[in-house]
């Protein structure tokens, strides 16, 4: 059990760290707390006898461990009230009534992926409870196109997609086709009537029904294996723990491993989770700050993925606010 003074020290260290990224001194909490040097010094080596420090080889100062920061988290942290800035940003995008679920949730993640500099994932497919509207195509040149999708929510997905020796009006037909039969279809099902609706007929109508059905095939089934959105990975550049060439390149294999991400939505608690360091599964410098939301038949799992030294108190109120709204 610490100490009061202990606590305070403790909480200051993580605190300056998170902001400045440099080992902290006696004397900056010496100042802060009034007391000498010297029994911060003995305070602070009671903390890294305990596990709750570290010293770096660069400086005199300490560094929170992994442990202290979860000793922080669990303990001695206050939530930091939301900024009217931050606030008034992500109400704009809750505000906007054009937006589909969907929309508002990658959109909100973004805002919040630039204001904190860390990277944010949604994960959790909706694609069941979307039904197909309608698809178009738009001609990039004669061999590639953008291929649209829109939802009756209002969802809209785009893909491109290259062909080879395929007329634009065969392209249409096939279009025509997939809109006449299929629309109204769950997009989870598509792949399905693709396969045994749609295929056959394809085939009486067009010559290279072959290369158009799997080019369809493939754009439906990305969209209804979407389970995993994450934006902002390159945030972790402007971070100083990761400027080690072969540290970034483990960190980003790892944000681009699906399985990997979606193991952080494995337990059933819909309260805020934070996993530090050698918990986050990612990467010992790494933190993940999670929580679940519901919104009728819609659910899934808000994450904030940055370095062990995040803005614990500030991210948590974000995460906070967004389910909050979500789910409203």
């Amino acid at each position: 059990m610490l100490t009061d003074r202990q606590n305070k020290i403790l909480k200051l260290i993580v605190e300056h760290y998170i902001k400045l990224a440099k080992p902290v001194g006696s004397n900056l909490i010496s100042k802060t707390l009034k007391c000498s040097s010297a029994t911060v010094r003995n305070e602070m080596m009671s903390l890294e006898n305990a596990g709750l420090l570290e010293k770096t080889h660069t400086s005199s100062g300490r560094i929170p461990s992994e442990k202290g920061y979860r000793y922080y988290v669990d303990n001695l942290m206050e939530l930091k009230k939301m900024s009217g800035e931050d606030m008034l940003k992500l109400q704009i995008v809750f505000h906007n009534q054009q937006l589909a679920l969907s929309d508002v949730i990658t959109k909100s993640l973004q805002v919040i992926s630039d204001m904190t500099n860390y990277a944010t994932v949604v994960l959790g497919s909706t694609s069941h409870e979307n039904l197909l509207k309608q698809i178009e195509v738009v001609p990039i040149d004669d061999a590639s196109m953008i291929v649209i999708i829109v939802t009756d929510k209002g969802h809209v997905e785009h893909k491109n997609i290259k062909l080879q020796d395929v007329s634009l009006e065969e392209v249409k037909k096939t279009v025509g086709l997939i809109n006449n039969l299929i629309a109204g279809t769950p997009i989870d099902e598509i792949s399905t009537k693709l396969e045994y609706e749609i295929k056959p007929i394809i085939g009486k109508y067009v010559k290279q029904h072959e290369q158009l059905y799997n080019a369809f095939y493939h754009v439906f089934n990305d969209f209804t294996n979407q389970e995993v959105n994450i934006v902002g990975r390159n945030k972790f550049l402007n971070q100083p723990e990761f400027s080690n060439v072969d540290k970034i390149k483990s960190v980003f294999n790892k944000l681009e491993d699906k399985e990997l991400l979606q193991n952080i939505e494995e337990d059933s608690d819909n309260n805020i989770k934070v996993y530090i360091g050698k918990e986050s599964n990612i990467d010992d410098d790494v933190t993940v700050i999670k929580t679940k939301f519901k919104n009728g038949n819609e659910e899934g799992t808000l994450a904030i993925i940055g370095p062990k030294r995040m803005e614990y108190d500030r991210v948590v109120s974000m995460l906070e606010y967004m389910k909050e709204n979500i789910e409203r």
